[in-house]
This record gives structure tokens, C-alpha cells and sequence, in this order.
């Protein structure tokens, strides 16, 4: 089985900044993409940013946009995602995933991917 492991996850200030990394089992060109998610309890997973593997191709989610930057590095089979000016609405377990074949609704939707790491925790105090 593939393996999905994030890291660099943690606790910083309101406008604070954060890598987080997603290091998989398999080669890069794997997956057709990777995705970022976040999530709270009580609510749905969201995506919040995609890169296409073979094109490096990305898609934003409106609340990231101009915070967040999402690349791979394909040598280490790692997927980063930096952002910046952190706010509390940010506070969420990010997940990182892999998805593969056609798009069936949105890019940004989890029903895209099949394969999820465990998640790293972010939480941004004011």
C-alpha cells in the first residue's frame, strides 16, 4: 500500500507562517495529482489547494488564495504547502491526498482522491 505522511503541522500566532510536508511510499508520478484538505469537527472536509503531477498545474481555494503556495519536490516524493498570514479560521487537522483518473465533480471535493495521509494539526491563536 501507498503511504501518505504528513508533517510540519504546529501552533503559531495570528499572521504567523507554516510548511507543511507530504512525503509518499511511491514515485512521483504516482498520482495525477495532490491535494491539501483541512478540517474541523463538526464540519466537512474542504480542499484547499491541488497541483496537477505532470503539469505542476495548481488550483486555490478562494479562502488561500495570495497565502498559500502548494509545489512538489519529485526527487524526495513531497508535496509542500507553505502559507503565510495565518488567521484562526485556519486552526484544522490538514490532510494531504492522492487522486488518480478523471474528475468526476470538483478538484477540490475529497470524493476525488483514494489515498489520505493521517493529517498534522495547525492552530492559530490570536
Amino acid at each position: 500500500q501507498v503511504q501518505l505522511v504528513e508533517s510540519g503541522g504546529g501552533s503559531v500566532q495570528d499572521g504567523g507562517s507554516l510548511r507543511l510536508s507530504c512525503t509518499t511510499s511511491g514515485s512521483w508520478y504516482t498520482y495525477d495529482r495532490m491535494g491539501w484538505f483541512r478540517q474541523v469537527p463538526g464540519k466537512e472536509r474542504e480542499g484547499v489547494a491541488v497541483i496537477y503531477t505532470q503539469s505542476r498545474a495548481t488550483v486555490y481555494a478562494d479562502f488561500v488564495k495570495g497565502r498559500a503556495t502548494i509545489s512538489q519536490d519529485r526527487a524526495k516524493n513531497t508535496t509542500f504547502l507553505q502559507m503565510n498570514n495565518l488567521k484562526p479560521e485556519d486552526t484544522a487537522m490538514y490532510y494531504c491526498a492522492g487522486g488518480v483518473g478523471f474528475i468526476r465533480t470538483s478538484i477540490l471535493l475529497p470524493l476525488e482522491y483514494i489515498d489520505w495521509g493521517q493529517g498534522t494539526q495547525v492552530t492559530v491563536s490570536s
